[in-house]
């Protein structure tokens, strides 16, 4: 059995540059630009300047040609660099879907009269059904559409959708109802209720959410959007107001020249916030890849901000803190017996069992004792477990072999006539359960040998996990239907702040809703009927694939794989979203500081000669001083737009460190960058100038 998580596509593949450039030149249409005002803004200023080529060409215009072509062709580079970030995020988004696609053929149903085996059917297209209809699915059929198994049981094999190369069963009732559009049956036969129409499937969704194109606005993002406006309305408000102010200064100096419409497009450009708007549209689209390379899906972007604003973590103990099947790790002996006959009667007992624990048994006691046994005597009969007795075990040679529960067993050896039972078998009883673990009584007949420690393994590293949490001030909160003193034990051992004991439906849904009444962002994770209400409560709901389809539908985001723990995992990922855009925000706007002196200086020097004070760069012209701001603005787009799709390192810190951390290396670097980048330019330029 494999997963495959979908591998990490390269941005320098072939198959994702070519038609990123194609489509980056069609986006420079404005009527699809418009919903990134900045650049649309920026459009239109290299229009202005191709207009003051044409007019330095004829002579109309002062500015030498050269000047003016070359302000104009970065300006346009600008532009296209930006579409073109935006197109590379987008395309690897289509290549992922375009994978998807390939595992959706011409598909019919059969669709049934009545949902009963034996009723009449008709063959339909796939793209015929609605909700509600039934439909048949036999054995190499393709299930036709997203639905609830309501009669059978069958195998399906949905690596189309999970990766996943095992088979899993899909059957009816149950928390394993739920079977996805595209996957098959490859036994047994099931009917379907579908649950979603034409265009509405969970494949459908996949395949929109993943390209990106169709992807809304999140809120945070709008926002920043309008932040990103108002700079620009106030930037072009100040370069409007320049024009008339030289135009007195140079009647007021006596010399000079009035700046020119060139030159003033030029600064607007360049004080304008265009890295961050460039590169916004990318950081959104990148971090629902980002998830999508994790086998998760989200179902919006809303969802995945709200990840990263989590305050608050439920989680369920058993899968997500615990490895999910108790392991039996201990044998204690009562009543005078050693651990080696506990050994043998706990293996006998456990032979035919083929749950995980009872598995766990027998490995115990073949590598702590050295006892194998591969099969029990013809004659011999499996007991299996019961509510009603709770013990399971083998009656062989005349015996009788039980483990299960401390008063079923106590109850068992009395009605084989046992006088007494051992005085030290409660206090092992309880120290066990106090511990955290489950104790699993061992008796023959009408004797009783021991106790089986059967222990809730902690999985592997996630105390560090929780620390990491911790120290990003999110409270973790572990969920489980263990009493108390058990749940008390393993939250202890877990490390988890704090813990819900014998949970029921109603009790997680008041939980999410204290948390969110105190002003709490609360993410917890589900797959069953009774999760839904919590999930659709809570802030980020994550689905297990394998859950119902209720869970599905009340939750945000869907995890392929079924991993509980994922939940870790997408709050990083929102994280790292967030500070990727703050990071990015913070480098742009300081970019400026940088453009000021390159800038402000060379458009003035004329009339004010005292201004070359500022030129610290010592730039070469006032001419190489303008294109060199505006090459370097047109650069650090492709620069910065790997970071952008890879998103921010994620660093598990207190939220004021990392405030502390990113202003020193995207502040300070905003402002360095440019006096460094502008400069080499300028050598450059100076060159040929």
């Amino acid at each position: 059995m494999s997963k495959h998580a979908p591998e990490p596509i390269s941005m320098f593949d072939a198959r994702i540059l070519k038609p990123a450039l194609l489509d980056s030149i069609k986006k420079l249409d404005p009527r699809g630009l418009w919903r990134n005002p900045v650049m649309l803004c920026v459009e239109i200023a290299s229009f202005i300047t191709l207009i003051t080529f044409v007019m330095s060409l004829t002579g109309a215009n002062r500015e030498p040609a050269w000047f003016t072509g070359l302000v104009s062709v970065w300006l346009w580079l600008t532009v296209i660099f930006a579409t073109f970030a935006e197109a590379l995020a987008e395309g690897r988004g289509k290549a992922r879907a375009a994978s998807l696609r390939k595992s959706r053929t011409e598909v019919t149903a059969k669709r049934l009269k009545k949902p009963e085996y034996g009723s009449s059917y008709e063959i339909v297209a796939a793209e015929s059904l609605r909700k509600d209809d039934y439909i048949l699915v036999e054995a190499h059929e393709m299930i036709a559409g997203d639905g609830d198994v309501v009669a059978g049981a069958a195998l399906v094999n949905e690596a189309a959708v999970t990766g996943e190369s095992a088979p899993v069963v899909r059957e009816s009732g149950g928390d394993r109802s739920a079977v996805t559009g595209g996957t098959e049956v490859i036994a047994n036969s099931i009917i379907v209720r579908i649950t979603a129409n034409p265009g509405e499937t969970f494949l459908d969704r996949m395949i929109s959410l993943i390209e990106g194109a169709k992807r809304r606005k999140t809120p945070n993002e709008i926002a920043l959007e309008v932040l990103l406006i108002a700079l620009t309305l106030v930037f072009l408000l100040v370069c409007a107001n320049i024009s008339p102010l030289s135009v007195y200064s140079v009647k007021a100096a006596g010399q000079g020249t009035p700046v020119s419409l060139t030159v003033l497009v030029a600064l607007f450009v360049c004080l304008a916030p265009t890295t961050i708007a460039a590169l916004l549209p990318a950081i959104g689209i990148a971090g629902m890849d980002r998830l999508f390379q994790k086998n998760v899906i989200a179902l919006s972007g809303r969802a995945i901000e709200a990840a990263g604003d989590v305050n608050v973590l439920l989680l369920d103990k058993t899968g997500t803190i615990t490895l999910g099947n108790r392991e039996a790790v201990e044998l204690v002996p009562v009543g005078g017996h050693t651990e080696k006959e506990l050994a043998e009667a706990a293996l006998i007992a456990s032979l035919t069992d083929e749950t995980p624990e009872g598995r766990s048994v027998v490995a115990l006691a073949k590598k702590k004792y050295g006892m194998s046994m591969e099969s029990l005597p013809a004659d011999a009969q499996t007991i299996a477990f019961s509510a009603e007795t709770r013990l399971s075990g083998v009656d062989v040679g005349g015996r009788k072999y039980r483990k299960g529960a401390s008063d079923s067993a106590i109850s068992f050896v009395k009605g084989m006539g046992a006088a007494i039972i051992p005085d030290n078998l409660k206090d092992v009883v309880d120290k066990i359960a106090r511990a955290g673990a489950t104790p699993l009584v061992v008796c023959c007949d009408a004797e009783i040998f021991g106790v089986i420690n059967l222990k809730d393994i902690i999985k592997g590293g996630i105390q560090e996990r929780f620390q990491q949490l911790r120290s990003m001030g999110i409270k973790t909160i572990m969920i489980t239907g263990d009493n108390p003193l058990t749940a008390a034990a393993i939250a202890a051992e877990a490390q988890v702040d704090d813990f819900l004991a014998q949970a029921k439906p109603e009790d997680k849904l008041r939980l999410i809703k204290e948390n969110q009444e105190q002003g709490f962002m609360v993410a917890m994770t589900g797959d069953g009927t009774n999760d839904a209400p919590a999930l659709a409560q809570a802030d980020v709901a994550v689905a297990m694939n394998t859950g119902t389809q209720p869970a599905r539908e009340a939750a945000n985001i869907i995890d392929l794989d079924s991993n509980p723990t994922k939940l870790l995992d997408i709050v990083e990922v929102g994280k790292q979203i967030l500070m990727t855009r703050g990071n990015l925000t913070t480098f742009s706007i300081s970019n400026d500081v940088a453009k000021y002196f390159a800038i402000v200086p060379a458009m003035m020097l004329s009339i004010y000669p005292q201004l070359n004070v500022l030129n610290v760069m010592h730039l070469a012209s006032h001419f190489s001083a303008i294109l060199s701001a505006v090459i370097f603005n047109a650069l650090i787009i492709p620069v910065l737009v790997p970071l952008a799709l890879k998103g921010t390192k994620f660093r598990p810190m207190p939220a004021e460190k990392l405030l502390i951390h990113n202003l020193f290396i995207y502040g300070l670097g905003g402002m360095v960058a440019p006096f460094v980048g502008i400069k080499a330019i300028d050598m450059v330029v100076a060159l040929f100038a």
